[in-house]
């Protein structure tokens, strides 16, 4: 008889092999386990269509690319998918009807890259590494972002899909801009920013985050995921940690330093979210009506998740097992 953990690993492993954007549809496998150390490298990320992500990162670390390699890929997944409504391709628009990237990039040397308020670019987090890599600069945005990723030989399409562009179509009849609580994860519908962090073989971390923002937001807003710090920051001595929800309650206690600082000064990843998202509740009083999700990881593989109301899960890839985990909250 086949015991239970083999069952999942199968399940797991059938999982990672489907990395076209239809898997991101299926029937997420959930648990809610400990999240104590594991064997290295681990993965995690936010929202069902983390899995698919994780599995990329985990196929690159695998065939030898670098940990920046990997949750570089690992994002460009969803970035790719036209049925995804929060990021990259198919992103919804803002109220205007333009679709609008934000994304950054960080390493375990310290280095990061980020562009904001970029158009007509599939993959955002290529053109923050690129911005990293290549430039004395950690931010770029708007035409100055989409002049740069042309000069360096990315190529412009249009993101507006025909699935995007009828919803933004249905929101103009009342134009009412209300984002509902884990609107994300409404099955066959959005999700939200994909925030990824890889530590590999070595206990080497990086990060990457990226997004098209809220649907239908006013034109120029730019939220958490492109600022270091907020949407996503990365010490290779500690640990990193990345953000999703409604960036501007992130912005406003700059979370994800939070959660990294406070693992520095010896709370677990897990301690670390939860503090961060009380932080959030102490400071920012529209709390209570909108969604806020922590993960994070240290050197050791130890991960942890938090969020401020229920709904909010994420993919974690660990011990050859990549599967969806519901996170505790807050509320």
């Amino acid at each position: 008889m086949i015991n239970r953990r083999k069952f999942i690993e199968n399940l797991s492993a059938a999982g990672a092999l489907s990395l076209i954007p239809a898997g991101l549809k299926a029937n997420p496998i959930i648990y809610d386990v400990s999240l104590g150390a594991k064997s290295l490298p681990v993965v995690i990320s936010t929202w069902i269509h983390g899995i698919n992500a994780n599995a990329k990162a985990i196929e690159v670390l695998k065939n030898g690319g670098s940990v920046v390699d990997a949750v570089e890929q690992g994002v460009m997944i969803p970035e790719a998918d036209p049925e995804n409504r929060s990021v990259g391709l198919g992103g919804l628009p803002d109220r205007d009807g333009h679709v609008t990237l934000d994304a950054c990039i960080m390493g375990p040397d310290g280095n990061a890259g980020s562009v904001c308020f970029l158009e007509n670019i599939v993959h955002p987090i290529s053109v923050a590494r690129m911005v990293m890599e290549k430039t004395p600069h950690v931010m770029l945005a708007g035409e100055g972002a989409l002049q740069f990723a042309l000069e360096n030989g990315f190529e412009e399409q249009n993101l507006l899909t025909p699935g995007a562009e009828k919803a933004w179509k249905d929101w103009l009849k009342e134009s009412k801009y209300d984002p509902e609580l884990n609107w994300e994860n409404k099955p066959n519908e959005f999700h939200d920013t994909i925030g990824l962090l890889a530590v590999d073989q070595n206990g080497d971390i990086a990060g990457a985050c990226t997004t098209s923002g809220l649907g239908f937001k006013m034109r120029g807003r730019v939220g958490d995921s492109p600022i270091i710090g907020a949407g996503l920051y990365v010490d290779n001595e500690v640990g990193g940690a990345t953000a999703t929800g409604m960036g501007e309650l992130v912005i406003k206690v700059v979370g994800s330093f939070l959660v990294v600082e406070l693992m520095r000064n010896g709370k677990s990843p897990q301690q670390a979210c939860e503090e961060a998202v009380a932080r959030i509740v102490k400071k920012v009083p529209e709390n209570k009506i909108r969604q806020v999700g922590f993960i994070a990881m240290n050197k050791k593989g130890e991960t942890g998740a938090y969020c401020l109301q229920p709904g909010f899960n994420y993919a974690l890839y660990q011990d050859n097992i990549n599967e969806m985990h519901d996170s505790k909250s807050f509320y």
